[in-house]
């Protein structure tokens, strides 16, 4: 018997230290604060966040696309200006042409005069003044035409294609 109450004895402060155990958690639990209405609050902001970054990225998307499209526009006006300065330049060489056309033509003209005032007619002035005068012509149409490209080349980008107006 006496191992029988020295087991009963054994449970019984067993017994004891599980009960003050069981206070001592009840004590810890009335301790720790209730966490689950702080992670419903994390949850809840969580949830905000990703709305905004979707509205960001939908916004740099929206921004994206409209800076391609004014990047486009920009490079189309580039190449239109591109388009006219390399106009203009072959106009200009035309027109220089003309110039040398004509002040070689002024030249066989007036050597042309001098030998009629003095009573000589020499074919090869005349053939030079006619060659003169037909390069004159030929460089006053390449000029014409040069004008012509130029202001085409400007005045393209303003016409309205058939898909702008449509």
């Amino acid at each position: 018997m006496s191992d029988i109450e020295h087991l009963q004895g054994r449970i019984l402060a067993a017994l004891e230290r599980a009960s003050r155990g069981a206070d001592k958690l009840a004590v810890a639990k009335d301790e720790i604060p209730d966490l689950s209405q702080d992670l419903a609050q994390e949850r809840a902001v969580n949830v905000e966040l990703a709305e905004q970054v979707e509205a960001l990225k939908k916004r740099l998307a929206d921004e994206t696309s409209h800076l391609r499209a004014e990047l486009a526009t920009a490079q189309a006006q580039n190449n239109s200006a591109d388009a006219a300065r390399t106009q203009t330049e072959k106009l200009d060489m035309e027109l220089q042409r003309v110039r040398r056309a004509n002040a070689q033509l002024a030249e066989a003209c007036a050597a042309l005069r001098e030998a009629n005032a003095e009573g000589v007619g020499d074919a090869g002035l005349i053939n030079v003044a006619l060659q003169a005068e037909l390069d004159a012509v030929h460089a006053a149409r390449r000029a014409d035409v040069a004008e012509a490209d130029a202001i085409l080349s400007v005045l393209t980008p303003l016409v309205p294609t058939a898909e702008e107006s449509a």
